[in-house]
């Protein structure tokens, strides 16, 4: 695995959830209560907020994590893992007397998973954070914590900077309206449009709404919705060996190439490179590259594949 990134990148703020993943990797998906082998098995910080985060850090940005975990050992292990990641975790809050968030991630042959998440226990909205962010060229919030999306996209439309939405559902309408950027994921556009073509749902779900705007679809690549017109963007084929967290570093590649001054086109397939990657891997967001790799695959993969 790669190690983290230098720290004289471009500074991004990342808000959202942080949890602790015990990922075990099985032949197939069990279907029966019975006992289970794992072949492989690996602790990781987990979360749409962390492992972007991580993402960035690795791909030679500045990560500020803001987040909420419980004063407990879980807590204490996602934070450790996060620091050594190159992580800054000055704006975590750490709840007393809450529980942290945690997940079962079983992963098979085919590198898809399946997920248990304890979402956790005592963990308040902890508004006023954002008083205390350092520059940052550029913002990525998810859904899993609403308050803090909102307030970190208002952050980023005080300092005139990109706003990006990690679109996963349940999705508040207040989020769609301050982001400056919204990536769906196709169980977040499905939340928002029951139409089957992407273009059309797209078109359908940002009605009324200024902001650019993509929804990521795996393997089947990115469509993305800009001056009214959708275009889709394909991903890269690669043997898909772990698809945990695979989402979160497309996000944490878009938003860092955003903060880098990329045009959106240029940070979706940097994103796209980044995320194919990462599916090669196993061990969630702990499996997103470094920089020097993903350039290199980009050069060997020349234009859209």
């Amino acid at each position: 695995m790669s190690g983290t990134g230098a720290e004289t990148g471009a500074a991004v703020l990342v808000a959202g959830i942080s949890a602790l993943d015990v990922i075990l990797a099985l032949p197939e998906l069990p279907g029966a209560a019975a006992k289970y082998r794992a072949d492989q098995g690996a602790l990781a910080p987990g979360g749409c907020a962390a492992n972007a985060a991580i993402a960035v850090a690795r791909l030679g940005g500045r990560a500020w994590l803001a987040s909420r975990l419980g004063d407990d050992l879980v807590g204490d292990l996602v934070v450790k893992a996060l620091a050594e990641e190159g992580v800054e975790t000055a704006l975590v809050h750490r709840q007393p007397g809450a529980r942290s968030s945690f997940s079962s991630v079983l992963v098979d042959a085919a590198g898809e998973r399946q997920i248990v998440n304890f979402r956790g226990t005592g963990l308040d909205a902890c508004a006023g954070w954002s008083g205390h962010v350092p520059a940052v060229r550029a913002v990525l919030a998810d859904t899993r914590w609403t308050e803090g999306a909102a307030e970190a996209l208002r952050l980023a439309q005080a300092r005139g900077i990109a706003g990006v939405l990690d679109a996963e559902p349940p999705i508040a309408p207040e989020l769609l309206d301050l982001a400056s950027h919204v990536a769906f994921s196709r169980a977040g556009l499905a939340a928002l449009s029951a139409r089957s073509d992407p273009a059309e749902a797209l078109a359908e779900a940002m009605a009324g709404r200024a902001a650019w705007a993509c929804v990521t679809d795996g393997a089947a690549g990115v469509y993305v919705l800009s001056g009214g017109e959708v275009e889709h963007l394909p991903a890269f084929a690669v043997e898909a060996r772990d698809t945990l967290g695979a989402g979160d570093v497309w996000h944490g590649a878009f938003v860092l190439r955003l903060a880098e001054g990329a045009g959106e086109r240029e940070a979706v397939r940097f994103a796209n490179a980044a995320a194919a990657l990462k599916c090669t891997r196993f061990g969630g967001g702990l499996g997103a590259p470094g920089r020097s790799e993903t350039e290199e695959f980009l050069r060997e993969r020349g234009q859209w594949n």
